[in-house]
Order: C-alpha cells, then sequence, then structure tokens
C-alpha cells in the first residue's frame, strides 16, 4: 500500500505539525484530560463493535489506543486495522500493541484524503479526537468525508469522539478558558511543541457547536448522525450511518 507522497506532506502543514510525536504525547493526553480520554474512547469503542462488524478501521489513529481498544473488545474474528500519516506515530502505535500483546492489528501509514483501501470493504470506521483536524477549516474535509463514505458497506457506521461546546454558558466559558490557559501552555512547554497545542486549544474553542457538524455530516452524504455529550458537553459521541 503506497504511502503519502512528499508533495502531500508539503502541501499540508497542519499534517506536518503532527508527523512528529513528542515522548511525552500519551501522557499529556491522560493528564489534560483527567484520564477521561481513555474512557471516552472505550464508550466509542463499544459503540462501534455493537453490531459485531467483520472488520473495523482506526482513522487517524495516532499511538493507536482506540485501535487496541477496539482488538481488546471485539470478537475473535474482528479485523482490525489502524490507520495514521505520521510514521513515527505508528511507530509507538505498534511497539504499545506489542507489549501488551495486542496481536492482530493492522497498521497502515496512509492519507485520509486518499485511503489505501477498496470501496465497501470496513462494516465500522472510528475516530478519537483526530475528527475536528479532519473538519476544523480544513480545505480537504469533503475529501475526507467523501473517503469515509467510500470505504463503508452500505448501511456502515462511523463512530466520532471529538471535544465539542457545552450548552450551558458558564460551563462553555470554563472549558474555553481551561484549553486557553492550562491545555496549550502547559501541552506545550512538557512537550516542546507549542505549536500543535496551541493549534489543539484554539481549534477546540472555536469547533463547530453539535448543531453545525451534524450538518456537515449529513450534507457530506451520511444517512443519520446522531450524537451524545459527554460530560456536560465538552466532548461528544456521533453515532453515524451510511
Amino acid at each position: 500500500m503506497k504511502p503519502p507522497s512528499e508533495s502531500q506532506n508539503s502541501a499540508r502543514p497542519l499534517q506536518k505539525m503532527f508527523v512528529a510525536v513528542p515522548p511525552s504525547y500519551d501522557f499529556l493526553n491522560r493528564l489534560l484530560t483527567l484520564r477521561m480520554d481513555e474512557l471516552w474512547r472505550k464508550k466509542a469503542a463499544r459503540l462501534l463493535l455493537g453490531n459485531h462488524p467483520s472488520r473495523v478501521l482506526d482513522l487517524c489513529t495516532g499511538t493507536g489506543d482506540l485501535a487496541m481498544h477496539l482488538k481488546k473488545m471485539a470478537e475473535k474474528n474482528t479485523r482490525v486495522t489502524a490507520l495514521d500519516y505520521s510514521q513515527p506515530m505508528l511507530e509507538v502505535a505498534e511497539k504499545k500493541a506489542g507489549k501488551r500483546k495486542l496481536i492482530g492489528i493492522e497498521f497502515i501509514h496512509g492519507d485520509a484524503a486518499d485511503l489505501p483501501f477498496e470501496d465497501s470493504c470496513f462494516d465500522g470506521v472510528g475516530i478519537a479526537f483526530a475528527f475536528r483536524n479532519l473538519t476544523y477549516k480544513n480545505p480537504d474535509t469533503e475529501k475526507f468525508l467523501a473517503e469515509i463514505l467510500r470505504v463503508l458497506k452500505p448501511g456502515g457506521q462511523f463512530v466520532a469522539v471529538e471535544t465539542s461546546q457545552p450548552r450551558n454558558r458558564f460551563m462553555r466559558s470554563l472549558f474555553h478558558a481551561y484549553l486557553k490557559y492550562i491545555t496549550s501552555p502547559v501541552g506545550g512547554w512538557l512537550s516542546g511543541h507549542k505549536g500543535a497545542y496551541h493549534y489543539l486549544a484554539h481549534s477546540a474553542v472555536n469547533y463547530y457547536h453539535p448543531g453545525e457538524l451534524k450538518e456537515i455530516l449529513m450534507n457530506a452524504g451520511f444517512k443519520k448522525a446522531d450524537y451524545r455529550l459527554l460530560f456536560n458537553g465538552v466532548a461528544a459521541l456521533w453515532d453515524c450511518r451510511k
């Protein structure tokens, strides 16, 4: 399967930002979310496996956490594939899976805008805390969503867990302040990647409200796009159908 080309790397500065993975990546995710990110990934995995799929894809897998939850929770014959644009992230993911003795996850280096898979080959596609990168002011959003739909079987399920916008004004202000004054500076300082954590905070503060994101998903061609708010709306769990 063909990896992303150099021209694609140079054309997408956001993806270039995340090609390198700091050693503190997983630690910071747990610290800055008070470990709730792991709880939410488990919810996403449980939802994606609810219809007993035979093959699932963890899109933008990063260091592999969602893929590993899927592998641990899935039925024995379920095939789990994990794809990411960042080769260093994938290397970390493979090492983690090996240490946890989770054998059989297929890790693939690839581009979410040009997925190296046949049409209608997955029963389910999941993504955890990377959907914002694909959809927030990204010129390739339509390509990403079209590719997800292309590789899903008819009636296939797309599950995403992502930051959201709390409905309560006070909670929303508190969440935004946490992102601006804790997540961005602390994450940037501890990781040495100030740009990445500044982007994370900025995109989360300005990300779509659930109604806006639902409209984007339905316009892309999904027949259903339902969501459930998590922890007073700081995140949302999406359940979509082709």
